[in-house]
């Protein structure tokens, strides 16, 4: 029987009808599939080309940093919008790194993570009504929270005919009109895709011409295997449209500790920190005293993107020798691959319809997890951000053993 609050839970989740679907999610469905196939073959590893997150932890003098600040009495207390040394630390980093000035006082503001940015800047413009434009497939944090409020979302294929960047003039004029935000977010998840400083420029060119606020999601910027880091803020003129989050989850080994930045429009950002002042009372200084330590050390990122970047020349390599059409990306640790139509292994022949399917046949039958999408073409996307302890030894291990897994196979294209 229904509890008296089954009809109390907002419509945005779900309202009377919510905890009542059956539906699966595929992040459920991937965990459920890896531990059938563990129980089923319980001496062979799972090779996990799924997890989106560092396999190591945070280098040594970041983890000292934090245990020195969290001893400071003057650490203890509530953080509310940043600590002054972890703001001049940003704004430093982006000088040093992407060559952007940026004012640390109104310009810069911490962030609990990108995900806690991008759950509240919607709470600062979007009202019933209005118009998000984001990408697909991608990150869907701030178009659900958009919809929270009433707000629509126009999701832009990214497909590989257009190098996995939106193509701008396909919005309908008429969702141009009630539009306010263009969310963007490169180096991409999943595609792995890199933008080009020349589409930076168009898209602040088109976000002024539309009067649109541009907010670009630069949680990998820094990963790069070759080149220089981009920031949409090296565009001139971007601070006048645009904020960018930045993050040390993937940069600096740092997921877990939940701490990045926002910079860029003086004014979008102080309503922001209007929005978390009355959301959160910040990060705990100590990490952010320990992000301070980490920023003011950009090899650290350097380090991680060379171990990336040695990776995924191995995965390429090994997906190519087995059929595989794939190049590797410019940064990130993304992979991005089109699923084959149908794979022929020990004379039986099986037939994928979507990406999914594909993604549980590799968990299923040759204990190799990736993430499946299908929302603009069919792709799995691998990460190499895999457990390897024991360095380049151990990740040429992984992958030639995912190379020996998949080489009996038949793969059509």
């Amino acid at each position: 029987m229904d509890s008296y609050f089954q009809s109390f839970f907002a419509e945005r989740i779900g309202g009377a009808r919510y905890g009542k679907s059956n539906a699966i999610y595929k992040f459920e469905k991937i965990k459920r599939a890896k531990a059938a196939a563990r129980a089923a073959n319980p001496d062979v590893p799972l090779i996990d080309l799924g997890v989106g997150e560092p396999d190591e932890m945070a280098f040594p003098q970041v983890v000292h940093a934090l245990q020195h600040a969290a001893a400071q009495p003057e650490n203890r207390g509530y953080a509310d919008n940043g600590g002054a040394e972890f703001k001049h630390a940003a704004a430093h980093y982006m000088h040093r790194v992407f060559g952007v000035t940026l004012d640390p006082e109104t310009e810069v503001l911490h962030s609990i993570g990108s995900k806690a940015a991008l759950s509240l800047l919607p709470a600062c413009f979007i009202d019933p009504g209005d118009g998000v434009i984001m990408t697909t497939p991608g990150y869907p944090v701030f178009g659900t929270h958009t919809k929270y409020y009433g707000g629509h979302v126009l999701n832009l294929p990214l497909t590989a005919e257009n190098h996995f960047l939106p193509d701008l003039a396909a919005i309908p004029p008429d969702f141009l009109k009630k539009a306010k935000i263009l969310v963007l977010n490169y180096p991409n998840n999943p595609t792995g895709a890199s933008a080009t400083l020349g589409f930076f420029a168009h898209a602040v060119t088109f976000a002024r011409q539309h009067n649109l606020l541009l907010i670009q999601d630069a949680a990998y910027a820094a990963l790069t295997y070759s080149g220089h880091p981009l920031s949409l803020l090296q565009v001139p003129g971007a601070k006048d449209v645009a904020l960018e989050l930045h993050s040390l989850s993937k940069s600096f080994n740092m997921t877990g500790w939940r701490i990045g930045f926002v910079a860029g429009n003086p004014l979008a950002l102080r309503a922001y920190g209007d929005v978390k002042d009355n959301s959160d009372s910040g990060q705990f200084l100590a990490i952010q005293k320990a992000g301070a330590t980490a920023l003011n050390h950009p090899e650290i990122t350097t380090a991680i993107a060379a171990k990336y970047s040695r990776r995924m020349d191995l995965l390429v390599a090994a997906l190519t020798a087995v059929g595989f059409t794939v190049a590797k990306p410019h940064a990130s640790f993304f992979l991005y691959a089109p699923i084959p139509k149908a794979v022929t292994n020990d004379g039986e022949r099986t037939t994928f319809a979507t990406a999914e399917d594909f993604s549980q046949w590799l968990i299923r039958e040759h204990l190799i997890s990736t993430v499946p999408w299908d929302d603009a073409g069919n792709f799995v996307r691998f990460s190499v951000t895999f457990a390897a302890p024991g360095g380049e030894p151990a990740e040429k291990s992984v992958l030639a053993e995912l190379q020996s897994r998949l080489a009996n196979c038949e793969f059509e294209f």
